[in-house]
């Protein structure tokens, strides 16, 4: 009785296609929504990556890449009716939340911070105040993972200015 040897084949669209599809979710230097500074951020990267036929459940996969700043809040969002998916890949990172309050007013005493391991992924509830991850080693650069519905930067995003930053750390 001869066991069977199953080799390793190198990933390509033909060879894959039968069981779905992939991108590479970090060579995408050229295709920021927005950028600069500290924070920069890719949508719906790999376009084909979602998982169903039905266009209003469609998640996509993006990524957030941050170098690390001061630790002080400047801008806030929130989507309505979504939740989003952040999934720091490698690094830690802290993330500013605030429940959600109805309206377009950021409850600035009920921010927290909290510390996310890396490989840790945090599923904020539908409009649940956040922003990009802060990296939370000094002259460290941290990639993470973001999951949301296709679009919703477009169609699902309240982005506000604090007028004044509030420090933490």
């Amino acid at each position: 009785n001869k066991d069977m040897k199953i080799s390793i084949q190198k990933l390509s669209v033909g060879a894959f296609s039968k069981f779905g599809t992939y991108g590479s979710l970090l060579s995408i230097e050229e295709k920021a929504l927005a950028g600069g500074g500290a924070i920069w951020f890719w949508p719906d990267v790999g376009g084909v990556l979602n998982l169903g036929p039905d266009c209003a459940s469609q998640a996509a996969f993006g990524i957030c890449r941050v170098a690390w700043r001061p630790l002080k809040i400047e801008v806030c969002e929130y989507h309505t009716s979504t939740g989003e998916g952040i999934l720091p890949l490698d690094g830690d990172v802290y993330i500013h939340v605030a429940p959600p309050t109805g309206d377009d007013v950021v409850p600035l005493k009920a921010i927290e911070v909290f510390r996310v391991p890396k490989g840790t992924m945090v599923v904020l509830k539908p409009g649940v105040w956040h922003h990009a991850p802060f990296a939370v080693r000094k002259n460290e650069t941290v990639s993470s993972l973001i999951v949301l519905p296709q679009r919703t930067y477009a169609n699902d995003c309240v982005v506000k200015k604090l007028a004044k930053p509030l420090v933490f750390g």
